[in-house]
């Protein structure tokens, strides 16, 4: 159906060295729920991993987006990965409240199967994530780790703008 939609995933720009300041492990469990919370980009790399699968082959050049965008994503949770470690925390697929650990589970997806309701599922994840990142940019105290949030946040705008294109697409 849309075999000719093509998106560039992410923003020409580098991602900032990730050399924490400091070992801080209120920073390292910001890390860590950026890694395996239920708004994480292991949540965003495993639903667009699904997403490409489902929206294959009605939908081939929405189904190729989301695969580049999950190795993006992908991206973004290795770089988490490596502040956790390098602040102290073993970064494994979990988060840390209240000093319980918890594994992230794919139970924290929804799996909407209709073409619209994946791309807005989809978009509702990007500004939550947008939404966090910002927040954590404003509030950590660590010029190399706020650079970094706002760089990642610049891909998930690029995502935004990609699946809404995706949406006025479907609409034509």
């Amino acid at each position: 159906m849309n075999n000719d939609f093509t998106c560039d995933v992410s923003v020409n720009l580098p991602y900032p060295p990730t050399q924490p300041e400091s070992q801080n492990p209120e920073y390292a469990l910001a890390m860590l729920s950026n890694i395996g919370s239920s708004n994480s980009e292991m949540t965003a790399v495993s639903l667009y991993f699904y997403n490409s699968v489902i929206l294959e082959p009605s939908y081939t050049g929405f189904a190729k987006c989301f695969h580049e965008i999950s190795i993006v994503e992908m991206h973004h949770l290795d770089i988490f990965a490596e502040l956790a470690y390098k602040m102290g925390a073993d970064p494994r697929l979990w988060t840390v409240q209240n000093r319980r650990k918890s594994y992230w589970t794919p139970a924290y997806n929804q799996y909407p199967r209709n073409v619209r309701d994946v791309i807005i599922n989809s978009i509702k994840g990007e500004e939550a994530a947008i939404q966090k990142y910002n927040r954590q940019a404003n509030t950590i105290q660590n010029s190399n780790i706020a650079s970094i949030l706002r760089r990642i946040v610049m891909d998930e705008e690029r995502h935004i703008e990609i699946f809404n294109n995706m949406l006025q697409h479907i609409s034509k």
